[in-house]
């Protein structure tokens, strides 16, 4: 379908990819007065500012309002560390959370999709949201984690609490991020108790799942502390869940949106990995990344003052005709698609291979099962607040079984 139909037909994110398509034409790199930083929009200088963390610093340490529920949080979370901080923690992490475990979750990944279906299995209306792409990363979480199937709704309590946006505005700024942050601080403080007391009784009671082995991680004599383990926790919840639960929401919103592309996928489901891949490039969860320059930086033809701050927009990138063939046509034929979705450079998204396995398992049994799936009601649709995260929060769907 082309971007012409697209304008036509109306779309839950079409007021967010006009904004996208907006910042590109404004030049690749400029400064915003009204945010006070550097937007940064083509696919070649976001690449370029997410592959040098030595220029362009992930530690907003003194120019980010804090809050001393998330500074104890940090510890373990190296998504806002540079190096070498970050490659001790990606290392230690990385002997427990191996591509070997994430391919062993395959089977459960399976039956638990399998059995959150069968649970809608006499209903021709269910909001997908609710029904599958909440729950499926929230399960497959908690029991790599070891954590109680009593407990699994505190995880989802706390992501909707993470990640619902509600207390903040469409757009933003110190004044939203400190607000936001005395809002969730409850939440962190109840997450951050509760996880402490499950690694420590992990320590005293030592098995062969993750949480085990994120405790016996072991590189020069070094091992993470509790509280970095804690951090890294955090972390996968969201990594490992909350961009799952997006991919799977915005995947069906889009092939409803294109019944021509979703036709090509089941005609041919081999294709769903180019799918996943372009519903990602389409409309990515966290469409921006933020960067601190720790000296005087040229990008673009532009000079950047030391300690400014940098957005690399991810979904402007990833719409860029410089990189892409018709940037703003969703085409599941596409490939090779080098979006910046999950990041590029040391830290490129720890989730992705979690977060791309539960999507092709659980979209490919969606598809075998439903042979027809339409939106319900458009007008029912609900998106979270695109300021935290491009997701759909509500998603009725009719179906129709063979």
């Amino acid at each position: 379908m082309t971007s012409n139909e697209l304008i036509q037909a109306p779309f839950a994110f079409d007021e967010l990819v006009d904004g996208w398509r907006t910042a590109r034409q404004a030049g690749p790199v400029r400064y915003d007065e009204q945010q006070k930083l550097w937007q940064v929009v083509d696919h070649e200088s976001v690449a370029a500012v997410l592959a040098d963390p030595a220029a362009y610093s992930s530690d907003f340490s003194g120019l980010a309002p804090t809050q001393p529920d998330f500074e104890t949080f940090r510890q373990g979370n190296f998504v806002g560390m540079d190096p070498p901080a970050h490659r001790k923690l990606r290392t230690l992490v990385s002997q427990a959370f191996t591509p070997r475990v994430v391919a062993g979750l395959e089977p459960r990944i399976h039956a638990v999709t399998t059995e959150l279906l069968d649970a809608v299995e006499d209903r021709d209306r269910f909001d997908v949201v609710d029904a599958l792409a909440y729950p499926l990363p929230i399960i497959v979480i908690a029991e790599l984690l070891g954590v109680p199937a009593g407990d699994r709704a505190l995880f989802q309590e706390w992501a909707a609490t993470l990640f619902g946006g509600d207390e903040i505005g469409s757009s933003l700024d110190m004044a939203d991020v400190e607000r936001a942050l005395e809002s969730i601080a409850p939440t962190v403080r109840e997450m951050n108790g509760y996880l402490l007391d499950h690694i420590r009784h992990h320590r005293k009671n030592p098995g062969e799942g993750l949480t085990g082995r994120l405790v016996r991680a072991e590189v020069d004599g070094v091992r993470l502390t509790d509280q970095e383990i804690v951090g890294f926790v955090a972390l996968l919840l969201v990594a490992g869940h909350i961009t799952t639960t997006a991919l799977l929401g915005n995947a069906l919103l889009s092939l409803d949106q294109y019944p021509d592309e979703a036709a090509l996928l089941r005609a041919d489901p081999g294709r769903l990995p180019d799918v996943i891949e372009e519903v990602l490039r389409w409309l990515p969860p966290f469409p921006e990344l933020g960067r601190r320059t720790t000296r005087e930086v040229q990008l673009a033809g532009r000079t950047l003052p030391a300690d400014s701050v940098v957005m690399a927009n991810l979904a402007a990138a990833n719409r860029d005709p410089a990189r892409f063939a018709r940037p703003d046509d969703f085409d599941v034929t596409r490939s090779p698609n080098p979006h910046l979705t999950f990041g590029h450079g040391i830290h490129f998204c720890f989730g992705a291979p979690l977060a791309r396995l539960e999507a092709r398992i659980a979209l490919r049994l969606v598809l075998e099962r439903f042979p027809e799936i339409a939106v319900a009601c458009r007008s029912e649709v609900e998106i979270q607040n695109p300021a935290v995260i491009v997701s759909v929060r509500r998603l009725p769907l009719e179906v129709r079984r063979p």
